[in-house]
């Protein structure tokens, strides 16, 4: 078998066949595996990695958009009660967002290890029953109009081929899937020579998470929760490869330059050094494949987007794949996917890009640019707004076509419903949910759609008619009592036609 990429393939024929193959495990692939599974589509996890949760977390931080969809899938209680919420995000110097005042039920970020997320997805992928082959790399692929087949090799070194009508690589920076199907990870390095280290400290800080920037010189501590803190940290005069030994003597001058003092680390237990780039891959599909994640796009770590970003890359092309396996859609919805989520990459490429050149600033003009940010952000209302709702993920909207409701395309809140009930408590089946007025059902309205929508009412007076993507985004609206089959019309464009046995 050959693969996109041209390269042989040492394969014995298709021995399986799934809906989708998912390649990696980290939190995009998770999440995205076990809505799949949840909704009855088979689907199989590839990873590389022996079958254990790492402890070496890069992660620390859920901003409001990925809790608000762990609420959708009924894990945001249970994380926040492992966590530590934060409701001040500081970026560098004196630059902060006060939280408090965000439109979400979750006006905090929650501080976290990366593990405690995949362990809480890996357990519901599982429980809904998403097949996982750890120990097992993909070495090529190859796709044709009916689907994808997938060269593996296991840990005992056999080769095999499963077969799947799509693929999605989750499988980060070095990603596997994206080499395959020929596609170009354009950009650059932005820092070198990045040192890494999980140590204990004898003192304990201030801040949940300390971070600063003193001329040359960065550092971020974080808390694991297991006694031990991840220190991030950079020196501007020290650039050497990734491959050069670090110690922790230099772990601690880094950060008693950056921070004032290093704390008494001690017993680390991990060290390494890496690199931060921004990269984006210019496209996010290519034919049957998908990209998601880091393996779509990475960049700095400024302002813990990372993981975030990939999480609601996963809640955007999930129930697209849903809809469309099960029939319900016609294949090009899955194109929405890379009109909806490249742009989104690339503004968070932007913005933590240019948090990272602010806050290392060295440059007379780029310290007056720093302090000029940091006053807009600080003491005028709009720009606090803008900058808390990107950072936090609340503030995107999806591309809309002309002349559709100003909220299609817009991130729906948590509202309450007229039963007592959240929206997001109503997304957790993984549905369509019809919003009308108390008074309004239009039952003589709704197509039988019992697998695909969950109809609700209002808590309040609103008029609105308004149908909620299963990612929580506006897909339709109608401010007035929406004209004889309009709403019929819409929901049929949306869910698809009804089971043909339910129609009269």
């Amino acid at each position: 078998m050959t693969g996109t990429n041209g390269n042989p393939t040492d394969t014995t024929g298709p021995t399986d066949h799934t809906g989708v193959i998912v390649v990696g495990s980290g939190p995009t692939g998770l999440l995205l595996a076990g809505d799949l599974a949840t909704a009855g589509i088979p689907v199989t996890v590839l990873e590389k990695r022996p079958r254990k949760i790492s402890n070496l977390s890069r992660a620390f931080a859920l901003h409001a958009r990925s809790l608000e969809q762990l609420d959708a899938r009924g894990l945001a209680d249970e994380l926040e009660a492992t966590g530590r919420t934060l409701d001040r995000l500081r970026l560098f110097g004196r630059l902060s967002i006060d939280l408090t005042a965000l439109p979400s039920r979750f006006n905090h970020v929650l501080v976290l290890p990366q593990y405690e997320v995949e362990k809480a997805l890996a357990r519901r992928a599982v429980e809904a029953g998403a097949g996982f082959r750890y120990d097992t790399e993909m070495t090529g692929l190859v796709q044709d109009a009916d689907g994808v087949t997938v060269g593996t090799r296991g840990p005992d070194g056999r080769t095999e081929s499963l077969r799947a009508a799509y693929v999605v690589g989750a499988d980060g920076m070095r990603s596997a899937v994206r080499g395959a199907i020929g596609l170009p990870f354009p950009g650059k390095s932005v820092i070198r020579s990045v040192v890494l280290a999980d140590v204990k400290l004898a003192e304990q800080p201030d801040e949940l998470l300390t971070v600063s920037a003193m001329g040359d010189v960065f550092a971020f501590l974080a808390p694991f929760g297991d006694g031990y803190y991840r220190v991030i940290g950079w020196h501007r005069g020290h650039d050497v490869p990734d491959t050069e030994p670090l110690d922790l003597a230099e772990v601690k001058e880094i950060t008693r330059l950056a921070l004032g003092r290093d704390y008494g680390m001690h017993d680390a237990r991990w060290m390494s050094r890496f690199h931060s780039d921004e990269r984006q891959a210019p496209a996010y599909r290519v034919g049957r494949v998908f990209l998601a994640g880091d393996a779509a796009h990475v960049h700095t770590p400024a302002g813990g987007q990372g993981m975030n970003t990939g999480l609601q890359d996963a809640a955007n092309l999930s129930w697209k794949l849903v809809s469309v396996l099960a029939g319900h859609a016609d294949p090009a919805l899955l194109d929405t996917y890379q009109s909806e989520r490249h742009p989104v990459g690339k503004a968070v490429l932007r913005s933590s890009g240019g948090l990272v050149r602010l806050a290392m600033a060295k440059r007379p003009w780029t310290r007056a640019a720093r302090a000029a940010l940091t006053g807009l952000v600080s003491h005028v209302g709009p720009a606090r707004r803008r900058a808390t709702a990107q950072v936090t993920g609340i503030g995107y909207r999806y591309p809309a076509p002309r002349g559709t409701h100003p909220l299609t395309g817009t991130r729906v809140p948590d509202v309450r419903l007229a039963d007592g009930s959240r929206l997001y408590e109503a997304l957790r089946d993984g549905h369509f949910v019809l919003i009308t007025p108390a008074h309004e059902p239009f039952s003589h309205e709704l197509p039988p759609h019992p697998d695909r929508l969950t109809a609700a009412h209002w808590a309040s007076a609103r008029r609105t008619t308004l149908l909620v993507r299963p990612d929580g985004y506006a897909a339709w609206a109608s401010d007035t009592t929406p004209a004889p089959g309009a709403l019929r019309s819409a929901l049929t464009a949306h869910l698809g036609p009804a089971p043909a046995r339910q129609l009269h």
